[in-house]
């Protein structure tokens, strides 16, 4: 069994070049021969029409003995109507190996024939025969009936080349198929070398060393494109390594004060006789803190290695609506802008999600009041979110959506925040094909703009 790509590369080129050899042998062959039995042909035929002129010219020599034929022409006979030989240039009349010329006649309307016969006698070499059609000569029994001109000449030469040229092709084709294999086994292991240094380099990577890279050999064939893309790869999972450890650290330092905190107010609480209530609520207030934590990570795990949404018609102005209406008492007051609907096709509970925590990041910092407006702008459906607070720097634009990211750490926690919410809403609208960006506002404050695509681009591109 050839497993390796080179033996199976190597053992390809033998087949087609055996199988070159063979077409090309058999063509050269045929082509050959052909041309070399054309041209005695055209030679016998001369002979021949030379002694049919001799005829028509009354210039016969007498006696019936011609003279002796050129350009390698083995025999010329004349025969008559009755097939009795009446001249010929061999000496003694007919020679005993002379091949069978019944039926070799022209036919009417022609006044030549040819074709190869095969010898009376074996040992004997096979022989081209032309016939040609000529008056009777003078002093014949029958003037007026036509005589026929043979001219016979062996292939003895044709056969000797044709024989050499398979002989030379037969012996010349194992070795040159022999070499188009070890070419081709070094060809391909001369290109698979770098494939080699690839896995090898690829091997070597392991969970405590994602800095590797695999060898580039340089270039711009496929094996320059494939490491480029192995180093990638590569690149985007030491990325992902590193914010997965980061997003580990940071759960770990996130969890850790508020255990701290249950576990002292618990012991204060035990070390009492009479348990202080407040100690006990704030203890169950860390308790609560703890559950949003854990919630807001199980949900992030989701996002990232979970199953794309399920698709569904959903209309983000009712969406708006219903995320104000379960807020019944904020702590400043909350307006929704949306005149119309505005169609997009996703998971109603996760943008419901994604919207809700933006809406929770404006009534964090807001002063005077937040605007949640919905609209369709150019092939997007837009959730804004708008507040009248401290604002986002422009340098933390982006940075803002990080996990577990607070500008004002000492204020995000005493609000309740967990330092999750901008990043799971625009973990929501990513796996929906959108993003979450914030903007600045001439007047001050902050705006977050959730962007998802329309409901008819969207249902389009998943049908």
């Amino acid at each position: 069994m050839l497993s390796s790509l080179r033996a199976r590369t190597a053992l390809a080129a033998a087949l087609a070049m055996a199988a070159v050899l063979a077409t090309g042998g058999l063509w050269l062959y045929t082509l050959m021969r052909g041309n070399l039995l054309d041209n005695t042909t055209g030679r016998t035929e001369l002979a021949a029409r030379k002694v049919a002129a001799q005829i028509d010219t009354r210039t016969l020599p007498p006696g019936g003995r011609l003279p002796a034929p050129e350009s390698g022409v083995d025999l010329v006979l004349v025969r008559d109507a009755r097939g009795r030989t009446v001249a010929s240039t061999a000496a003694g009349g007919e020679p005993r190996d002379l091949p069978r010329l019944d039926g070799l006649r022209p036919g009417p309307g022609q006044d030549s024939r040819s074709a190869v016969r095969e010898p009376a006698h074996p040992g004997a070499q096979r022989r081209v025969v032309v016939a040609v059609t000529a008056p009777g000569p003078p002093g014949a029994h029958d003037p007026g009936a036509p005589h026929t001109v043979y001219a016979m000449t062996a292939l003895g030469d044709v056969d000797d080349a044709t024989r050499a040229v398979a002989v030379g092709l037969l012996a010349g084709a194992p070795p040159m198929t022999v070499f188009a294999a070890a070419l081709a086994w070094w060809a391909t292991g001369h290109a698979l070398r770098p494939v080699t240094a690839i896995r090898s380099g690829l091997a070597a990577v392991t969970a405590s060393e994602l800095g590797r890279r695999v060898p580039d050999p340089g270039g711009a064939d496929e094996i320059a494109r494939l490491a480029r893309t192995v180093n990638d790869t590569l690149d985007r999972l030491e990325r992902s390594d590193a914010r997965q450890r980061q997003f580990t650290a940071d759960a770990s330092h996130e969890l850790r004060n508020p255990l701290a905190a249950v576990r002292s107010r618990l012991e204060v609480a035990l070390a009492m006789e009479r348990p202080d209530r407040a100690s006990v609520a704030a203890a169950l207030a860390d308790t609560d803190r703890l559950q949003r934590i854990a919630a807001d990570l199980l949900l992030l795990a989701r996002l990232d290695g979970g199953p794309a949404p399920r698709p569904e018609p959903v209309d983000l102005a009712l969406v708006a609506a219903e995320d104000a209406a379960r807020r019944p008492a904020p702590r400043v007051p909350l307006r929704v802008q949306a005149p119309a609907p505005v169609p997009a096709y996703g998971d109603p509970a996760r943008l419901e999600r994604a919207l809700a925590n933006l809406v929770d990041n404006a009534l964090r910092y807001a002063r005077g009041g937040v605007v949640v407006r919905a609209a369709a702008r150019e092939g997007w459906a837009v959730l804004e979110v708008a507040d009248d607070g401290p604002g986002i720097p422009e340098a933390d634009r982006d940075r803002v959506f990080e996990r577990f990211v607070r500008l004002d750490a000492d204020r995000g926690r005493a609000g309740g925040g967990t330092g999750l919410g901008l990043a799971i809403s625009r973990e929501i609208a990513r796996s929906h094909g959108g993003d979450v960006r914030a903007l600045g506002t001439p007047g001050g404050g902050a705006r977050l703009e959730l962007r998802i695509p329309d409901g008819t681009l969207s249902r389009a591109s998943t049908s």
